[in-house]
């Protein structure tokens, strides 16, 4: 009982001291392209970010979205023209991890559960 007394505590302390880097406002703004994997399928954009709005490129189609950002690693995008309901549903993403070229991210329509996640990398 004491072994696992002690076991614990150093797990929770070696744990607590782990923390995942995340640079987010290194990521507001350039030129990037996602990956994002759907039932086995690996989906890919490219995309431009300014301040205020971010241009992507996916499956030869263009999407303009206004964006806002809710704090350094969180930003909701709201499509600019959305041709249907569902381009007319805000997204809400959230950077979970960064590294100096690359973020990983999760994102959902805003009141919604369902969780998706996708890593961006910076284009050079």
């Amino acid at each position: 009982m004491k072994h696992r007394f002690i076991f614990l505590f150093f797990l929770i302390v070696l744990t607590s001291c782990y923390q995942v880097e995340r640079n987010c406002s290194d990521f507001k703004t350039g030129l990037f392209y996602s990956e994002v994997i759907i039932n086995d399928k690996i989906f890919t954009s490219t995309f431009s970010r300014t301040d205020s709005i971010q241009v992507e490129f996916y499956n030869g189609k263009v999407d303009s979205t206004q964006i806002r950002w809710i704090n350094d690693c969180e930003v909701v995008y709201k499509t600019i023209n959305p041709k249907n309901m569902a381009e007319r549903k805000d997204v809400h993403l959230k950077i979970l991890k960064t590294t100096d070229s690359s973020y990983t991210f999760e994102y959902s329509y805003v009141g919604e559960n369902f969780k998706q996640k996708g890593i961006a990398y910076r284009k050079k």
